[in-house]
């Protein structure tokens, strides 16, 4: 029986590999800081969630990087060529969001509302889902990047009106982001798992 050739390249199971550990780290940097601004008072009920998540996800990008392997280096040049504009985008937004971050940051810090620093950082974080979206063509990015923008939105509102505690307002930003990349991990697992089967 002829063996069906690989058709999905090694550099996609490989991309959401990476992409695995990348939501694996920033959905513990939000649940921890959830977690703080709970001190506690779940009982860390929401740092274990997020932890075991994040642990799957972890798991999931090592099974994955041990079966690229199996897959085709990229050949086609068009294919090539995709991958190298998608990359440089990808640097472009993320080196945007760090600048976006520290001017941000800085304007708040100096405006005197330095309880407005984490809001903020959730913004632009949020925002920079957008332009994602349409680099890497995922209608996923759109939600999330919507729902990450609203609870900063709402985080930066509560804040201005007094209407939450300043702990409140860090467990909101926090568990809301933490929400949102491990959306995108249990996504890049299932997407991962697909392409492992469309390639056996």
């Amino acid at each position: 029986m002829e063996t069906r050739p690989h058709t999905i390249p090694r550099i996609a199971i490989q991309g959401i590999a990476t992409g695995l550990f990348m939501m694996a780290f920033f959905t513990m940097i939000w649940a921890l800081i959830g977690h703080f601004g709970l001190h506690g008072r779940d009982h860390s009920i929401e740092l274990v969630f997020f932890g075991l998540l994040a642990a799957a996800f972890i798991a999931n990008g090592i099974y994955l990087f041990s079966i690229a392997k199996r897959f085709p280096k990229l050949s086609n040049e068009a294919d090539i060529a995709e991958s190298k504009k998608s990359s440089k985008w990808f640097g472009i937004i993320f080196g945007a969001e760090g600048l976006g971050i520290f001017i941000a940051v800085n304007i708040v810090t100096n405006i005197g509302h330095a309880d407005l620093v984490m809001p903020v950082i959730a913004l632009v974080v949020g925002l920079h889902f957008y332009p994602l979206a349409w680099v890497f063509k995922r209608r996923l990015d759109y939600y999330l990047a919507t729902w990450s923008t609203l609870v900063a939105v709402c985080s930066i509102v509560f804040t201005l009106n007094k209407t939450h505690s300043a702990d409140d307002i860090l467990a909101f930003v926090g568990i809301g982001l933490a929400i949102a990349t491990s959306c995108y991990g249990l996504n890049m697992i299932y997407q991962g798992r697909r392409l492992e089967k469309m390639g056996v």
